[in-house]
């Protein structure tokens, strides 16, 4: 009887927060995927069949935005409602939404509870995380309802009362939540938010929701609770001033390299272009809304956009990407191993081993599936090496932005996108932390050290 006892014990420890997560997602993705299979889910009432379905649920549970058909033209009101939903429950998290009917109902957050809630908005903290949590879904649904608000009156003039509040509904989460999608096809069906690249008021509140949702849970938490830039924690401040000088540095490369290019920018007013070159650079940090056609970026634009695509958002955030302190992290390796020094080092602080291995792990995982996605896509499906990379890499940092591409694909090639916008919403390193560490001895020993040439 006892060692039954303790191999239950063992199997429930097997079932790790961050396993628990990875499947939620997966079962999610697939009941969305079931609802969308309905009839009644698109406009024309004919079943889209099971895999567009499923690549719009894993698009829309993943917050990526990459899509095979134009949102409004293909999916019904309910196939729409179906889609925010995803969008909402996998931008906030499982976790956040289930919190909200524990705290409904008044249960007893117990600590396998805690451990979920913590592991899925990036917490160490196990005694406030139910006080966080409180806090991340209250301020989400408060940032949320404003941005709503602000678009309801913006659409309201030309559009009416109710498709105004629709509208400004679901770009206001859409944009939050880092997703992407649009329902806009009814303007100019696939083009994206381009139908408004002359609205300083719909890209500034879209861009400025982005932003919100890509900081980072903690992040807010910390600037409303301390205020002062020199107070922050060391995260709070690499998340700030990245964000700012990645959002400032990709517009003005953006600018500079599609200034004369009458297919995207070329042909608008100076004040335009500036304006769209910022909400390019936004929206590559994994929101994927498009105010200018993307297949006919300059190939120094292409790249510009992989990198920051690459990069992506801040961690315990919305968005996707390596994060932007991965990014900065690595840098700081680099830097100080140029100069000859093995302690990295930023404001005073010291970063332990373990964080700079995790951040290069990170950056040369996403690398290389990048490549192997781009390799696929360019074997399998009539695309160019470096459209198949932009879609790889924005399938995998769920930017969901794409250069005409998606419609493209070739079976195999939408599979592995499926796959790419689970592994890049899940998380790499929470995957490889609940499978491939969860049943592994502590090491007890070493080998004896070697000497190798490097370089």
């Amino acid at each position: 009887m006892a060692f039954g006892k303790k191999k239950k014990v063992s199997g429930n420890r097997q079932m790790n927060p961050t396993r628990i997560i990875a499947i939620t997602f997966a079962v999610i993705i697939l009941l969305g995927a079931v609802l969308l299979t309905l009839p009644v889910s698109s406009r024309d009432g004919v079943s889209c069949g099971f895999l567009p379905a499923l690549f719009t649920a894993t698009s829309a549970t993943c917050v990526t935005g990459l899509v095979m058909y134009d949102t409004w033209s293909q999916w019904s009101t309910f196939g729409q409602v179906v889609i925010i939903t995803l969008i909402e429950v996998g931008g906030l998290g499982f976790m956040s939404a289930a919190s909200v009917v524990i705290f409904l109902f008044r249960r007893k957050v117990g600590l396998k509870q805690r451990m979920m809630m913590a592991q899925a908005i990036s917490v160490d903290d196990m005694q406030s995380v139910v006080k966080i949590q409180k806090w991340v879904i209250l301020g989400s649904l408060s940032i949320q309802a404003c941005g709503a608000l602000i678009l309801f009156f913006r659409f309201l003039p030309q559009r009416g009362a109710a498709q105004a509040a629709a509208w400004g509904a679901f770009h206001a989460i859409s944009a939050f939540c880092n997703a992407g999608f649009d329902i806009f096809g009814s303007i100019g069906p696939g083009q994206s938010v381009a139908v408004y690249n002359h609205d300083p008021v719909v890209l500034i509140t879209l861009m400025a929701l982005v932003v919100l949702g890509g900081l980072g849970f903690l992040v807010w938490e910390e600037i409303v609770r301390v205020k002062r830039f020199k107070r922050f924690s060391v995260y709070t401040k690499l998340v700030l001033t990245s964000t700012a000088v990645l959002l400032l540095g990709g517009a003005l490369l953006i600018l500079m390299l599609e200034w004369n290019n009458p297919a995207t920018i070329g042909e608008m007013p100076a004040w335009q272009k500036v304006l769209n070159s910022f909400f390019q650079s936004v929206t590559l940090r994994t929101a994927g809304f498009a105010s200018f056609d993307q297949t006919n970026l300059t190939e120094g634009g292409k790249a510009v956009s992989i990198i920051l695509m690459l990069i992506g958002g801040s961690s315990g955030s919305t968005a996707g990407g390596a994060k932007t302190v991965t990014f900065v992290v690595l840098l700081l390796f680099i830097g100080t191993r140029l100069r000859g020094r093995s302690t990295v080092t930023v404001y005073k602080r010291s970063i332990l081993p373990e964080k700079v291995m995790d951040a290069m792990m990170i950056v040369a995982v996403m690398a290389g599936l990048s490549l192997l996605g781009a390799v696929v896509i360019c074997t399998t499906s009539a695309v160019t090496f470096t459209d198949g990379l932009f879609e790889a890499v924005s399938a995998l940092a769920t930017v969901g932005i794409t250069a005409g591409v998606t419609t493209k694909l070739h079976t195999v090639a939408q599979l592995m996108i499926i796959l790419f916008m689970y592994f890049g919403r899940v998380g790499i390193l929470t995957i490889s932390l609940g499978f491939l560490m969860g049943d592994r001895a502590e090491e007890r020993f070493q080998y004896a050290h070697t000497n190798l040439l490097i370089g």
